[in-house]
């Protein structure tokens, strides 16, 4: 089969179309017929290798699994022995660890769910990530009721334009960081106020929000918790949006911080689940999330989708039709 192999660290001269062999099937698993994924920050590092602290985890020298690709949208070619939840036909979605830039991936059972039926492949395939992200860093770590007024950081990004429509099924009043280019996008996903960062820095403003989600990393701590009530919660995304170097040092000084005042400090990383996927389904299928789609790129485009993705800031998601 055709897959995205990746044997070295480096830019996107690293992603090659090559010819593997189908995946092992487990016990646990479903092998999926990949017809569509997305890109998404975390394959940036993964092929990058930066910063150099993720090697740690992905391999020191080279990337431990080659094939590139963590969201996947297909259709159920076979299941393993234990498997009762699908079976072969079933359309899913699902977050992987890795794999799905490919024609076919083994996927753990536990990490799927069926397709929101009113989503086409490219569509399904540009919410697993991005959206668990929203809905977890929203619902449970900002823990966002209605009423609240909520500020999301990076609004046009492929969280951010998740983040602001799970913002407002929750009730929400919903601000968005933007630049001006992206004011429509956002607003047509249902933000209430739009602030252009390239004219207005919200952290110098009197707006207070009761929940800020951070997405990018441009701002102090302290900056941010002037833009936030007395009693507000700031959610940090570890992935910090991709536009800064060393968001892991400002997550562990808000971790040290967060228990001496009254504001909530709260980094969070999100593991995909079944459950969670089922969730987004229901928003989806209700009509209150649609994901945003910037372009689509064939499998065999996926550097150039990289190379787009990296520089241009893409508004919502880059999917790619396998």
């Amino acid at each position: 089969m055709k897959a995205i192999v990746q044997r070295e660290y480096g830019d996107v001269e690293v992603l090659k179309v090559e010819d593997i062999d189908h995946p092992v099937v487990g016990h646990n698993d479903v092998l999926v017929r990949v017809v569509a994924a997305s890109l998404n920050h975390a394959d940036w590092i993964h092929m990058s290798g930066m910063p150099l602290v993720a090697r740690l985890a992905f391999g020191i020298r080279r990337p431990k699994a080659m094939t590139r690709g963590k969201d996947v949208a297909g259709v159920v070619e076979s299941v393993g022995t234990n498997v009762t939840a699908f079976r072969q036909g079933d359309e899913v979605y699902g977050e992987l660890s890795s794999g799905t830039f490919a024609e076919y991936v083994a996927a753990p059972a536990s990490l799927l769910a069926r397709k929101p039926v009113n989503l086409t492949f490219e569509q399904a395939a540009a919410v697993p990530l991005s959206g668990m992200t929203a809905l977890v860093g929203l619902r449970d770590a900002g823990a966002v009721t209605p009423g609240q007024r909520v500020l999301v950081n990076g609004a046009s990004g492929g969280v951010g334009t998740f983040a602001v429509q799970i913002a407002k099924a929750l009730g929400a009043e919903v601000t968005a960081v933007s630049s001006a280019a992206n004011a429509a996008l956002v607003q047509s996903l249902g933000a209430d106020h739009v602030v252009d960062y390239g004219r207005e820095d919200f952290t110098r403003g009197t707006a207070q929000h009761d929940v800020i989600f951070d997405l990018i990393g441009n701002h102090t701590l302290t900056e941010l918790r002037s833009a936030l009530t007395s009693k507000g919660v700031l959610v940090l995304s570890s992935g910090a949006g991709g536009r800064v170097v060393g968001p892991m040092g400002r997550i562990l000084k808000a971790v040290a911080v967060s228990p001496f005042i009254d504001q909530k400090l709260k980094p969070f990383t999100q593991n995909g689940s079944t459950k969670t996927l089922n969730e987004l389904r229901n928003l989806i299928e209700a009509g209150r999330v649609t994901p945003a789609i910037d372009r689509i790129y064939g499998l065999a485009e996926v550097p150039a989708a990289m190379r787009y993705f990296v520089d241009e800031h893409a508004r919502g998601k880059v999917a790619i039709c396998v």
